[in-house]
């Protein structure tokens, strides 16, 4: 499983909006890692933002 794919992972158990923190926090990964795993599903639209700084798993 790539990082990408446990990061989006993350986002669909939790069922709440998550800052990049929270996700490096949850998943054991290195913030480095989530922020740039992060940034790749928000440019594919996976992960979209209820508000500022938070995200979770597109519908």
């Amino acid at each position: 499983m790539t990082i990408k794919e446990q990061v989006l992972e993350v986002f669909k158990q939790t069922n709440e909006a998550l800052n990049a923190g929270k996700v490096a926090e949850i998943s054991g990964l290195d913030r480095k890692e989530v922020d740039k795993a992060m940034a790749e599903l928000k440019k594919e639209g996976a992960i979209v933002s209820p508000k500022r700084c938070f995200w979770t798993a597109a519908k």
